[in-house]
């Protein structure tokens, strides 16, 4: 699979969910580019570099979610008033 057929599969692929979650499971993500995993995270890895993607991780959780959406968006660029 080539890059940019990857990269509309994701995107288009996240952006109908985006409804419903924000963030995504690597799982998730080979499942919409239909690629086995050691393939797809090349592909994804490059996503990510380029800011198609973001990873996103809590310390036991890792995930990804197309870069302004989701809960946190907001939250992450404002500062804190103490």
């Amino acid at each position: 699979m080539e890059y940019e057929e990857a990269k509309e599969k994701i995107v288009a692929g996240l952006t109908k969910k985006l409804k419903t979650k924000s963030k995504f499971y690597f799982n998730d993500l080979t499942k919409i580019l239909d690629l086995k995993p050691r393939v797809a995270k090349k592909l994804i890895n490059q996503l990510v570099q380029e800011g198609v993607l973001e990873y996103w991780s809590s310390g036991s959780t890792s995930m990804y979610g197309m870069p302004g959406t989701g809960k946190q968006a907001g939250a992450e660029h404002e500062e804190k008033n103490t």
